[in-house]
Parts: structure tokens; sequence; C-alpha cells
């Protein structure tokens, strides 16, 4: 049995266009293929790209920290004033 759609998928875009070296847009973690082919894709489809794209980001922080380019999580304060939301 297939589960109804009512609401349409979000595009995870952040307006963040901008390629890093691995091919993932750096505002959304999409791949170029994902990316153009999102309204052609199900919704199941799109939210699996998500999936996708929450893990890379994951990665992305865990080898940043790793390396020492940003703090742990424990190493920062949870009064961020930036006003700057969070991807995932």
């Amino acid at each position: 049995m297939q589960q109804l759609e009512f609401f349409p998928v979000p595009s995870p875009c952040v307006g963040i266009c901008k390629m890093d070296d691995k091919g993932y847009c750096m505002g959304c973690m999409r791949r170029r293929e994902e990316r153009f082919s999102w309204l052609d894709m199900t919704p199941a489809q799109q939210r699996h790209v998500i999936k996708l794209c929450q893990q890379r980001y994951r990665r992305k922080r865990l080898a940043m920290r790793k390396q020492n380019i940003i703090p742990t999580e424990h190493d920062t304060d949870n009064n961020d004033d930036s006003g700057q939301q969070s991807l995932f």
C-alpha cells in the first residue's frame, strides 16, 4: 500500500549554490543530478535525497571536528546570537 502525500516535500535548498571539491552543494549537500532532477522525483525519492544530505552534512561536520576546523559540540555555547538556523 502506498502512502498518500498531502503536501509536497520542500526543497532543501538554502540559497548557497556553490559546489565543494567533492561535487556537493555547500548549502544543501545535494549532488548536481539531485538538484537538477528534484522536481521530477517522487516524494519518496525526495525524502531519500534529504536523508542522504543529512548524512553528508554529519560526515562533513565530523571530518571538520577531527581536523580541528570547528570546535566540538561541548566546546560551544548553545547561546548562538547569529540568528542563523541550523540546516538539520
